[in-house]
């Protein structure tokens, strides 16, 4: 239980720093996943592979969701980018967040 609640602390504090949606969204899938997996591996006596599993497949899944939360336009093109480019490689122009 202290793993566990130490985790959560972990993700709390990662939540609050300056990461991206895509490092937020994979850090949080990782906890969860994790917890997940150890409560289903434990039915089984296999605690610490269903936590590694399932800490892998959340982590991804939660990368996945966080970078299609995180993307930018292009008001003249309209094609669609991650945060992490600033301006339109087509037209030059430079690119809006989605809002949600």
């Amino acid at each position: 239980m202290k793993a566990f609640t130490a985790a959560i602390l972990l993700v709390s504090l990662i939540s609050f720093l300056g990461c991206t949606t895509t490092q937020k969204g994979a850090a949080i899938g990782t906890v969860a996943g994790a917890g997940l997996g150890a409560l289903i591996g434990s039915q089984t006596g296999s605690t610490g592979t269903g936590a590694a599993i399932g800490a892998a497949v959340g982590g991804i899944s939660g990368a996945v969701i966080g970078e299609k939360m995180d993307t930018k336009f292009c008001p003249v093109c309209g094609r669609h980018y991650t945060s992490d480019v600033k301006f339109c490689p087509v037209d030059g122009a430079e690119l809006k967040p989605i809002q949600k």
